[in-house]
């Protein structure tokens, strides 16, 4: 069994925003009772930051992959090096993959085939595979629905998606993983958040972005899921140490026992 600490499964360790203090960061999640982070590559070259990061410091693992804001830049180079870059040990899984049809900053064709080769690769690969959903429902849930029965992994981050989209991610066996977003005054998807199965659930940061209250307006850190804890407990009627300990269960199952590696 392993220990009841934290993992935040979503990071963007690599982004500029952790540039001056990333040390002192990590040393204040430790503190705060995290022991693993999973940092997430959204480019090519962010995935090599990502793997780089990892690859200097225990208790760190990667994703290697291209976020839909990024989708333009796929090709075959590019599926190539994330190829390269997926078949590292300390790289977990692919993504950040997935739709935003709310910026758009690709087209929907782009990201829609993007999102498709590294669903493929992460199938081929047998490694789980981080979903981005933002505005996107209903191609995004034709899109689950379409794995059935050739399915990777899924893991459907900062969970905030309608019915259709949840319902495809149920049917796959998905797994739902819960930002700083659950503790907003708009929130509304609690039913999601307590309707989750307990071996689904995962929780994240998505840092530097979405900081949960009581540091909302601040750039979000690895140490601040456990304010992400703290609401979905209370939310499900749970304890913190009950859930933290599932969730990190969860994230062992679902990433692998390099999760276990500490801090």
């Amino acid at each position: 069994m392993l220990r009841p600490n934290l993992v935040d499964t979503h990071c963007h360790l690599g982004d500029a925003a952790f540039d001056a203090d990333r040390d002192a960061v990590l040393a204040q999640a430790k503190a705060l009772g995290v022991t693993h982070v999973v940092v997430i590559g959204e480019s090519v070259a962010g995935s090599e930051r990502a793997v780089a990061l990892a690859r200097a410091a225990a208790g760190l693992s990667a994703t290697a992959g291209v976020h839909p804001h990024d989708a333009s830049s796929w090709s075959d180079g590019a599926r190539q090096r994330v190829r390269e870059l997926l078949s590292a040990p300390e790289t977990v899984a692919v993504g950040e993959t997935g739709l935003d049809y709310h910026y758009m900053q690709s087209p929907r064709e782009t990201q829609r085939h993007a999102f498709e080769a590294q669903l493929q690769l992460a199938l081929e690969l047998g490694k789980p595979v981080i979903v981005h959903a933002r505005d996107a429902d209903d191609d995004m849930a034709a899109i689950l629905r379409s794995l059935a029965g050739r399915t990777p992994v899924v893991v459907l981050h900062s969970f905030s998606s309608g019915d259709v989209v949840w319902e495809a991610g149920m049917a796959i066996n998905a797994y739902f993983s819960f930002s700083g977003m659950i503790t907003f005054k708009n929130w509304a998807r609690t039913d999601r958040l307590t309707a989750c199965p307990s071996d689904r659930l995962l929780l994240e940061t998505d840092a530097p972005y979405l900081a949960p209250v009581p540091h909302r307006g601040k750039r979000n850190e690895p140490g601040f899921v456990r304010e992400v804890a703290a609401r979905a407990a209370a939310l499900r009627g749970d304890t913190v140490a009950g859930l933290t300990q599932r969730t990190t269960e969860n994230a062992r199952r679902c990433f692998g026992s390099r999760i276990e590696s500490s801090l």
